[in-house]
This record gives C-alpha cells, sequence and structure tokens, in this order.
C-alpha cells in the first residue's frame, strides 16, 4: 500500500538504534569505495595505476580540505597534490578531476530532477509551514547567517583568488582526453556515481528509521539530498551555518522533536567521520608536513609529464 506522500507505508521495518548506525557505517563506506574506484578507473583510463589504498587516501584527504574550506574551494587542490605522491603529475590530476566532474554533475543534476519531480511538492507541503514560522520568529538568526554567508564568500575570494583557474583552463584538455579514453572507465563511472549518492543521501532516512514515528521517506530523501549537495554551493566550510539553521527550521521535515540530534549524528557520518579518516590516513601516509600542505592545496613533489596530447586536441 502506499500513501499519499508515494512513500510505501508499513513496509519499512522498525531498526534498533545500533542497527541504524550499523547502515550508516555501511552507507558511508559504500561511498567512499564507490569514488575511489571512480578516480582509479579514471587515472588507469589515462595509463595512470594507482593503487586502491593510494587512491582512497587521496580521495579522503580531498574531503577533509573541502570540509574545512569555504566554497569546497582546497578540495580538488589537495587531491591533486595527493596524486603526486602516487607519481601522478599535477597536469594528469587536473585533467583526471576535471573528467570525473564531467561524469559527476550530469548525474547529480539528474538525481536532482527527479527528486524534486517526485517528492518536491510534498516535501514543501510538509516543510513549508515549519519553514514559515522559524523564519518569522527566528529572521535575526536568518539574517546573520546570510551576512555571514556573503561575508565568508567575498574572503574565499580575496583569499584564494586563482584557486580554480586552473581548474577553468584545464576544461579544453579534459574533453581531449576523455574523447582519447577507452570507454570503460567513463561508463563504469555512472553506476558508481549513482550508488555514491545514493549512499550519502540515504544516510539521513536511515537515522529517521530509528525515530518512534520516521516521516515519510521520499520527500525525507529530497530533503537529505538538497541539505547535503547545497554546501557544494555554498560558501562557509561545509554550508555551516545555512545547512544546520535549515535543518532545524524544518527543511528537514518533521522529525517529532528529534531535529537536534538527528543534525548531530546526520553531521557526524557526513562531515566528521570523511574528516577523520582524512586526517589519520593523511598523517600514516604521507606524514604531518606533507598533510598541512596538502590541505592548503600545495605540494613540491614533481612526476613525469602528462601524457601528450595529440596536436589537433
Amino acid at each position: 500500500m502506499t500513501g499519499g506522500n508515494g512513500s510505501p507505508q508499513g513496509i519499512l521495518p522498525a531498526m534498533s538504534r545500533w542497527e541504524v548506525q550499523l547502515l550508516c557505517v555501511a552507507l558511508v563506506a559504500i561511498d567512499l569505495v564507490t569514488r575511489t574506484w571512480r578516480i582509479q578507473w579514471i587515472l588507469r583510463g589515462m595509463r595512470f595505476v594507482v593503487p586502491f589504498g593510494e587512491a582512497f587516501t587521496l580521495n579522503v584527504v580531498g574531503d577533509t580540505a573541502s570540509a574545512i574550506t569555504p566554497l569546497r574551494i582546497g578540495g580538488e587542490p589537495a587531491r591533486i597534490a595527493a596524486m603526486t605522491h602516487a607519481k601522478v603529475p599535477v597536469a594528469g590530476g587536473v585533467v583526471a578531476i576535471l573528467i570525473e566532474i564531467l561524469v559527476m554533475w550530469p548525474v547529480i543534476i539528474a538525481a536532482a530532477g527527479w527528486l524534486a519531480l517526485i517528492y518536491a511538492p510534498t516535501w514543501w507541503h510538509e516543510s513549508a509551514p515549519a519553514l514559515g514560522d522559524s523564519l518569522r520568529h527566528g529572521w535575526p538568526w536568518f539574517a546573520g547567517v546570510l551576512i555571514f554567508s556573503v561575508v565568508a564568500w567575498l574572503v574565499s575570494r580575496r583569499l584564494f583568488p586563482r584557486a580554480s583557474r586552473s581548474m577553468r583552463r584545464g576544461t579544453r584538455r579534459a574533453w581531449a582526453f576523455a574523447r582519447r579514453m577507452p570507454a570503460w572507465p567513463l561508463i563504469a563511472s555512472v553506476p558508481v556515481t549513482l550508488v555514491s549518492l545514493a549512499a550519502r543521501v540515504a544516510i539521513l532516512p536511515v537515522l529517521a528509521l530509528s525515530l518512534p514515528d520516521p516521516p515519510a521517506m521520499g520527500p525525507l530523501f529530497f530533503a537529505s539530498f538538497t541539505l547535503l549537495y547545497s554546501q557544494l554551493v555554498l560558501p562557509t566550510p561545509s554550508g555551516v551555518g545555512a545547512v544546520d539553521l535549515g535543518f532545524l527550521a524544518g527543511a528537514a521535515g518533521d522529525l517529532g522533536g528529534h531535529h537536534t540530534s538527528m543534525l548531530l549524528i546526520w553531521r557526524f557520518y557526513t562531515t566528521f567521520v570523511p574528516v577523520a579518516l582524512g586526517i589519520f590516513l593523511g598523517l600514516q601516509r604521507y606524514g604531518r608536513d606533507a598533510v598541512v600542505a596538502l590541505l592548503q592545496g600545495r605540494t613540491h613533489v614533481s612526476a613525469a609529464p602528462a601524457p601528450p596530447l595529440d596536436d589537433d586536441d
């Protein structure tokens, strides 16, 4: 039987808190492993063989840098710098990440459109009253977060004015490499991107299964997607402020008064765990000084030049 919100009713089993935590750990692992495979396959298509452990570490180090820098501006430079430790030249790392972005963003946009088409109306119907009430009573907080976000954007643009220029300049080169890559890394990257996205988005709905009266899963999946992927465009590190205020204001739906505890646990799995892994594995593999440099997107390690393009590319 299906309820009016399009979500199965009475099908999802009740889960204990320990079962929910174990499932969330599994979802985090699935996300990290599938993203590791994706960058491994893309690099292999460019004729760079990077072991799984090395690829896993450079990804979580990039996650750490993304989480602690405004506009996630440190993430990709940190991954490129970490790739040099795996004997991938800087130019090759830039191209690999640009190819990954070319694969990833269409999947994200398609998932956003599908979720919005099916669940956005129900989510808005259920969340709008709480959001409106929060805005009326807590408008100074919303104004403060808006001002803070604008200041963070201005500061990040001033402090990191050239952080993304090399990425933009490399777009043409990425297309050229993509055209000459074997098809299998690009094709295989699409399903693993979907699996990674689904695993991350499922964390909040799974956490909600531990509540006495969990909300409808469909709109909650849409809310989870919005809260997670809005961090890609928000100026503060990990969307701090805007995401958390929106969560507490009702953007996550009706969590039965458990908004604060759900926010803390959700942040633990989606932000703290990747950051802790990035710091721990980075220290183990690269050492303290190298980790500090990686988190700042700096490296002095060089390798062989990237595979040359044909003249007509």
